[in-house]
């Protein structure tokens, strides 16, 4: 069996994500398709994501993608988290996850419908999305607030988990905007504040076409092996949230190969992957929380030294502000209350590191200015560095 060394997975990893220097993108549209997803959980990462990996970095370009052009969309998908990706690639998720994702959705809030006990049904439901739509419509943009005082359905209260200890009372308008918005009847547009607020507008749009599920997941899994291979099923089944079944089909639809890893655990990668890539000019990276390339495998021993998880990650397995040399996570960072980036190195690299790692914190805070970014999942070192 062809062997792949995790030094080899490691400059791999530099320069098809867009990492080393001489391979940084000229667009958040090629950063995206590098990475295939980007983490969309908290609004910053994708700009800091997208940023750490441009060759001029700065937020007007992702602003454009998102909400001009519309050549990056958000999608709730692979294990029921917001990503961004692609327009290429929109219906293909849309057909593996998403798809699936918004029919539990619905079927979770018709439950909570009848549970409510007060005659709230499909049809009431069908009638609600239908006025929220034509409100949206009307208006062009518009906040779940301005939507709910522009539809009087969406101000109805219903009980969530009747006769339980869980009890309470919540109105429906963001669940239902929830459901428009994982159907993709409904997207979100610019935020209300800056490009790191949370706080959406709401435009209508299309739902995406209808593909083939499993010839969805074959691509999916094709583009995930070219930018995360030389991983187990294990780390695609994790990455993708879908069965072991449907893992191994798609697998087998693009003609994966087997290849042996350091651990000793059985990888693939696609068959024109074998061969060994020569190394990249040593780089450093400051990457945000939840980005790709920490969390595009469940098992990250290849980049991340065991000892480092307990401050890097919270108690969710969400990983926080990381500090890379050449492949490896080699600490954290965070931002003062001026916004001036500090980091602390766990691992001992040098002082060419050192510098390295000190010209990504310069040009950090050239594109980011006086901005302050405090990620949604705190972990122990990041709270640390802003105390």
């Amino acid at each position: 069996m062809h062997r792949i060394s995790d030094e080899q997975r490691r400059i791999r990893l530099g320069r098809r994500h867009l990492l080393a220097t001489s391979a940084r993108a000229a667009s958040p549209v090629s950063v995206a398709r590098a990475v295939v997803a980007l983490h969309a959980t908290d609004a910053a990462t994708v700009y800091l994501s997208a940023c750490a990996r441009l060759a001029e970095a700065g937020t007007a370009s992702v602003e454009q993608a998102l909400y001009e052009d519309v050549s990056l969309v958000r999608q709730l998908s692979m294990r029921n988290t917001l990503f961004v990706v692609d327009r290429e690639l929109a219906p293909c998720v849309d057909a593996t996850n998403a798809r699936m994702v918004a029919a539990k959705e619905r079927r979770t809030l018709l439950k909570h419908l009848a549970d409510d006990g007060n005659g709230l049904d499909e049809r009431w439901l069908a009638d609600a999305e239908r006025q929220t739509l034509a409100a949206l419509a009307d208006r062009g943009t518009a906040t779940g607030s301005e939507l709910s005082a522009a539809v009087t359905v969406l101000r109805t209260k219903i009980t969530i988990f009747p006769g339980k200890r869980a009890e309470t009372v919540q109105g429906v308008a963001s669940r239902v905007i929830r459901v428009l918005a994982a159907e993709g009847r409904i997207r979100r547009d610019r935020p209300r504040g800056s490009w790191t607020s949370s706080q959406f507008r709401w435009t209508v749009s299309e739902p995406w076409p209808v593909e083939e599920p499993e010839q969805a997941r074959a691509e999916l899994a094709r583009r995930w092996l070219r930018s995360y291979g030389q991983a187990t099923e294990a780390n695609l089944k994790w990455w993708t949230g879908w069965s072991l079944g449907q893992v191994r089909t798609a697998l087998a639809a693009v003609d994966a190969e087997r290849v042996l890893l350091d651990a000793g655990a059985t990888g693939w990668v696609l068959p024109e992957d074998l061969d060994p890539e020569p190394a990249t000019e040593p780089w450093a990276a400051l990457l945000p929380a939840l980005d790709p390339s920490a969390m595009g495998w469940a098992d990250r021993g290849f980049h991340l030294p065991a000892e480092h998880r307990e401050a890097l990650f919270d108690r969710s397995g969400n990983i926080g502000p990381s500090v890379w040399w050449n492949g490896r996570i080699v600490g954290g960072w965070a931002q003062r209350a001026d916004g001036e980036p500090v980091w602390r190195l766990l691992s001992d690299v040098g002082r060419d590191a050192s510098a390295a790692i000190e010209a990504e914190a310069s040009r950090f805070s050239r594109w980011v200015g006086p901005v302050r970014i405090t990620p949604r999942f705190r972990t122990p070192l990041e709270r640390e560095l802003t105390s």
